[in-house]
């Protein structure tokens, strides 16, 4: 095989994992925040309505994602970081198609089918980071993502680091895009 072939390959992999997340994220900011001039950060968890431990994991989660960023905690700091959380019921409805043996006259005859229709309940939780410019009091970056499975422990425990990391993927935004 070719060098070009095989590098061609490893992007084309690279490119359909990084692409597979199960979550929806988003982000916003404000076209007239100097990004560079944050330096330093302090949790506001007035809104963030979740058990302790669950609680833990998201800011524990968010803080590790500033930090990594350049931004250390402050009694005084440039940026108020307001994390909040909030779930929906969702139904699922799927269906098949119809399934079964055909009769007299081919497909086009008459015959028996049968279509399975079933649906899914389930909770599916979002988290949001709000950044708050601490001197004017303006957000200037929003961050949400929505996906959360939240009905399972063990989802929540995974799926909660995944989801700060992309969400903070997007922090400090690049202008342009």
């Amino acid at each position: 095989m070719s060098k070009k072939y095989i590098i061609l390959l490893l992007a084309s992999a690279t490119l359909g994992l990084t692409s597979c997340s199960p979550f929806q994220v988003k982000s916003d900011y404000a076209e007239t925040a100097n990004f560079n001039t944050y330096k330093s950060y302090k949790l506001r968890i007035d809104d963030l309505k979740l058990n302790d431990i669950d609680k833990d994991r998201v800011l524990n989660e968010v803080s590790k994602q500033l930090q990594t960023k350049g931004l250390s905690v402050s009694d005084n700091p440039d940026l108020i970081i307001n994390v909040k959380a909030n779930h929906k019921k969702v139904q699922d409805i799927q269906s098949t198609r119809p399934y079964g043996m055909y009769g007299w006259g081919g497909r086009f005859g008459w015959g028996v089918g049968v279509n399975r229709t079933w649906t899914s309940n389930y909770n599916q939780g979002a988290l949001i980071v709000d950044m708050i410019d601490a001197r004017t009091q303006k957000l200037v970056w929003q961050g949400v993502g929505s996906g959360i499975s939240i009905d399972s422990p063990k989802s929540k425990q995974k799926q909660i680091p995944e989801i700060v990391t992309e969400i903070m993927a997007n922090y400090p935004p690049q202008r342009g895009k």
